[in-house]
């Protein structure tokens, strides 16, 4: 089992709250979404794992099991080119659970008028293979967001 943690500090809102239809949707899989809190700083791995995609806006990180669990910063925020984000990590990297990835502002992301929304997102999973998944009430950097099983 895979026990995912916020790589933020924030509100945890679902999916279906995010302003994307996809993510919304959960076509890019099951998890849920945290509504950052609006200070500068970093976003940190919820797993340990390889990085097997990384963008200034979105990383994907793929456990010992084979989980691949994408972080997405933001709603569109491929739009600001990189513009805010610093990576602190690359593709290819090691991590452990709660170190740096990348660093941006999600005040700065919102007055760009982008969403500064997070989703966190279980890829190839079915929703019956998430459990506790958080959906609602304040959730640290490192608090557990949901398994996967």
């Amino acid at each position: 089992m895979t026990t995912v943690t916020s790589p933020l500090a924030g509100r945890a809102i679902g999916l279906a709250a995010v302003p994307d239809p996809v993510f919304a949707g959960s076509m890019v899989g099951p998890g849920t979404a945290i509504d950052p809190i609006r200070e500068p700083g970093a976003v940190v791995a919820p797993v340990d794992g390889l990085v097997v995609s990384m963008h200034a806006h979105a990383f994907v990180i793929m456990d010992d099991e084979g989980h691949g669990i994408l972080t997405h910063l933001g709603i569109d925020t491929v739009q600001l080119n990189g513009e805010g984000f610093e990576l602190l990590v690359s593709k290819g990297d090691t991590v452990t659970r709660g170190q740096p990835v990348i660093r941006w502002d999600p005040a700065a992301v919102e007055a760009a008028g982008k969403s500064p929304i997070c989703p966190v997102v279980a890829l190839e999973a079915t929703a019956g293979q998430l459990g506790g998944v958080a959906e609602s009430g304040f959730v640290a950097s490192g608090g557990t967001l949901f398994t996967w099983d």
